[in-house]
């Protein structure tokens, strides 16, 4: 599996706009860009920092894995998993299949800017939700 970098990483947050201030505000990091991925209940912000990005994750719905994510994490935000950047996705999640490790995605679907994505299940990878990502 050829990683080339980290490619994101997600943050768990209860309220963007709230949150959006503090990282351009404070931090200077502009936000790029707000996407809406409807099957994965979530509102994405992107916000670059050198070759990777942050990820803001907001839920747009209740019973959304970042609204569950946040209730189980006490109610708090928090840093919700780790993307690596692979160049062949399809390939990635089959090494990792043979190599005896779960997945959560056994094909690749549909992320937030336009990448192909699939989680390692945490019991396999020592409780981190990790994100392989292929960009074209």
């Amino acid at each position: 599996m050829d990683i080339s970098r980290v490619d994101h990483i997600g943050i768990a947050i209860k309220n963007l706009d709230e949150t959006l201030k503090f990282y351009e505000d404070v931090l200077g990091i502009k936000c790029e860009g707000i996407e809406i991925v409807e099957d994965q209940k979530v509102k994405v912000a992107f916000l670059p920092v050198g070759d990777t990005e942050l990820e803001l994750l907001e839920s747009t719905s209740e019973d959304g894995p970042i609204a569950k994510f946040i209730e189980k994490n006490g109610g708090r935000n928090g840093l919700q998993h780790i993307a690596v950047r692979v160049d062949d996705i399809e390939k990635a999640i089959e090494e990792v299949k043979e190599k005896g490790y779960r997945m959560i995605d056994e094909k690749p679907r549909y992320g937030a800017g336009g990448a192909k994505i699939a989680f390692c299940h945490p019991k396999s990878t020592h409780g981190i939700l990790l994100e392989l990502s292929q960009r074209d």
